[in-house]
């Protein structure tokens, strides 16, 4: 008997190199992170109990815990401290993730110069570029101060030895999945990799009460590359959004443990580097002295932000047997609703038929259910060939039934479309308080609303339908 125990504590396991799943048998693909060739022998671990240790630090009631530590301080950009709820805090780790190209690098190189000062050191490490290439966007953007130091490592030890050194108070790592501890198999990159690094910079950034940055980069599919833990290790994660052929880009809170998850930072990403916009509606409207058939303008929320943003639309001919249906900057099963209500609901039945294009200005995308009211409109204008009165914002979510429905946040949006000098909407009923001196026009399903057009051209586009049939 016991030999068997014996031989039954000496058999040997198997662990994948990548994400550290065991098994009793080898296998040739790892069923965790679905890996080949990862999983090795190893032996078996002893079975250990942890004995009670020495405590470092005394239990507080809550009301004595000096709460004065964790104070943010302005990190030089407004519009990331307001995402961040108010700045950096000492010990916090911030993970920043976008799509390849959208300027994380840019920004966070633009924070580290002008966070630092003579009493806040910043440690900038790159691991995908060289010094000299930092140097030369530091150069284009105007990044450069005494106190901001720079270094190219991608080993765990040296950046940890950095940091012995110099003593920051904020460390920028461009980015995690580049570093890679020699105590720890597996290419730079790996699930195991990714949790070591980002393991050991979390207990640097606690003991010494030292804020970081991590870039992080992101999948085909979009979602933060990695193991799902590194998210909740980190104590706050932001996407940085943006179409790389326009010039907006938004930086997203989706977890925060130090602030609210529902604002956004609005930057512009120009030549000279990337600069806050404390008022980006101007990026997606179009001012013209006379208004143009084929255009609405909504109030879109982007966090507690509200946005004015304008939708266009375009209707022709068709030559082909099924018309074609081109959307860009909204969601291709939105509109397709909004025309089959206004065929269905509206009675406009010179859409089914024609060619219809659909887009935003400025590259802002709507996904939000309140832009429905304003993409039948600019639809249904494009169809009569009518313009819409001038001055005019419409907030609303449409259903199957034409009805207009209520959505969140009316009365910011009214205000913002307010300051901005629009002086009519068309919003769902019971909107609440208006601003004052601007004419609001409740309406309850899709046949008031398209009352803002004229009578005798919106009669027009049913009758040149039977025409052409």
């Amino acid at each position: 008997m016991a030999a068997r125990t014996k031989t039954t504590k000496d058999r040997p396991s198997y662990r994948c190199t990548e994400c550290g799943w065991q098994t009793a048998k080898w296998l040739g693909r790892c069923p965790e992170c679905q890996t080949w060739g990862t999983v090795e022998e190893y032996g078996a671990p002893a079975v250990r109990t942890t004995a009670p240790g020495r405590v470092t630090t005394s239990a507080l009631p809550i009301g004595q815990v000096d709460g004065r530590q964790a104070t943010a301080r302005s990190s030089g950009v407004p519009e990331l401290d307001r995402v961040l709820g108010g700045g950096l805090v000492p010990g916090a780790v911030v993970l920043l993730a976008g799509e390849p190209g959208v300027g994380k690098s840019t920004l966070l190189l633009d924070v580290a110069a002008k966070a630092a000062s003579a009493e806040h050191r910043t440690l900038y490490v790159t691991g995908e570029e060289s010094a000299s290439q930092v140097r030369l966007r530091a150069d284009r953007i105007g990044a450069l101060d005494d106190h901001l130091y720079l270094t190219a490592e991608t080993d765990l030890s040296a950046v940890l030895g950095h940091l012995d050194e110099l003593k920051p108070s904020l460390l920028v790592l461009d980015s995690v999945q580049t570093v890679a501890s020699p105590e720890i198999e597996g290419a730079p990159g790996g699930m195991a990799q990714v949790r070591e690094v980002a393991g050991a910079l979390i207990r640097a950034s606690k003991e010494r009460g030292m804020s970081t940055l991590l870039v992080g980069h992101v999948t085909k599919d979009g979602a933060i590359a990695g193991p799902r833990l590194l998210e909740h290790l980190v104590d706050v994660v932001l996407h940085f959004e943006g179409d790389r052929h326009a010039r907006l880009r938004l930086v997203r809170g989706v977890k925060n443990r130090y602030g609210a998850t529902d604002e956004v930072g609005c930057f512009e990403l120009h030549d000279e580097g990337i600069t806050g916009l404390t008022d980006p509606s101007g990026l997606f409207l179009t001012r013209r002295a006379e208004p143009v058939p084929g255009t609405c303008l909504t109030v879109t929320l982007e966090g507690r932000r509200p946005l004015v943003a304008e939708v266009q639309a375009l209707t022709v001919d068709s030559q082909i047997p099924s018309p074609r249906r081109t959307t860009s900057g909204l969601e291709t099963s939105r509109v397709s609703m909004m025309l089959a209500v206004l065929e269905q609901r509206g009675r406009i039945s010179a859409l089914g038929k024609r060619d219809i294009y659909s887009a935003t200005v400025g590259g802002v995308k709507l996904s939000e259910p309140a832009a429905d009211l304003a993409i039948a409109l600019a639809l249904a204008s494009a169809a009569s060939d009518t313009p819409l009165p001038k001055n005019l914002v419409a907030i609303g979510e449409v259903g199957l039934a034409g009805e207009v429905r209520r959505v969140t946040g009316v009365q910011r949006r009214l205000s913002e479309a307010h300051r901005l000098g629009f002086t009519h909407a068309l919003v769902p009923t019971d909107p609440g308080k208006v601003p004052e001196g601007m004419k609001v026009v409740e309406v309850a399903d899709m046949g008031d609303a398209l009352r803002v057009l004229p009578r005798s051209r919106r009669r027009e586009a049913p009758r040149e339908a039977e025409e052409r049939r």
